[in-house]
């Protein structure tokens, strides 16, 4: 097996986030120092998708209109591709989709918990903010993978439209009931937090906190413009 799939290195603590000038959010920061071992990535990445599915299947069930279950079933099916496709490259590397996986499935599962919703629209909203937020930060993460399997990781994560047909479900739902506005708004804010340290629980930090942080801090504030748009688009301040 590839040497790089036995590569190890220590994490430690690195300090939280501070303000920086938006203008960082036009950078394109490469996150390749900070990727872990090919076989770690495959694992947490693979364990997130299956919590992405449970949390658009949840979503889906709890649907008003045969229309949204329509459109859930249809994302839950291009997270179930992407799942999938990592699932065949931990098989193509003889790896143990078990032995890989669990490691991280506690924790998924506790973000899952933390970020579901209390009712419909907001279990709707957690999946459009959680997703999103999470496949751009894995595509930014998947520059520290290897040629071949970089190349396979970032097209299985860039297939399919997971966006379009969820923005479409709170667009029309915001439209018939312009009251959810303001408590989405406010339940997007409180997503933020913890998807971020979801994302921030994969990364291999190092015994340099400031220069970890100088390479962190952009990509985030990166990421938190992408979500801003997410949001703009559905007239919801993030």
């Amino acid at each position: 097996m590839a040497s790089w799939f036995r590569r190890s290195r220590p994490r430690v603590e690195a300090p939280t986030l501070t303000p920086r000038d938006t203008a960082a959010a036009a950078l394109r920061v490469d996150l390749g120092e900070l990727a872990p071992a090919s076989d770690v990535f495959l694992g947490h990445c693979a364990a997130l998708h299956l919590v992405f599915i449970e949390q658009l299947t949840t979503a889906m069930s709890n649907a008003p209109r045969v229309a949204d279950k329509d459109a859930l079933a249809r994302v839950s099916g291009v997270v179930l591709t992407r799942y999938l496709a990592l699932a065949a490259e931990i098989e193509r590397h003889q790896l143990d989709k078990s032995d890989i996986m669990q490691p991280h499935l506690d924790g998924v599962e506790e973000f899952e918990r933390r970020t579901q919703g209390g009712e419909w629209y907001e279990q709707v909203a957690s999946a459009h903010v959680t997703i999103g937020f999470l496949t751009d930060f894995w595509m930014r993460l998947a520059a520290g993978l290897p040629g071949e399997l970089r190349g396979r990781v970032t097209t299985a994560l860039s297939s399919g439209d997971l966006e379009g047909p969820v923005h479409r479900i709170l667009e029309r739902a915001i439209a018939a009931n312009p009251k959810l506005s303001s408590r989405l708004a406010l339940w997007c804010r409180r997503l933020v937090g913890d998807t971020m340290l979801q994302a921030r629980s994969a990364l291999v930090l190092r015994d340099d906190p400031a220069r970890t942080e100088s390479q962190i801090e952009p990509v985030f504030t990166e990421l938190i413009a992408e979500h801003t748009r997410r949001m703009d688009r559905l007239g919801l301040t993030a």
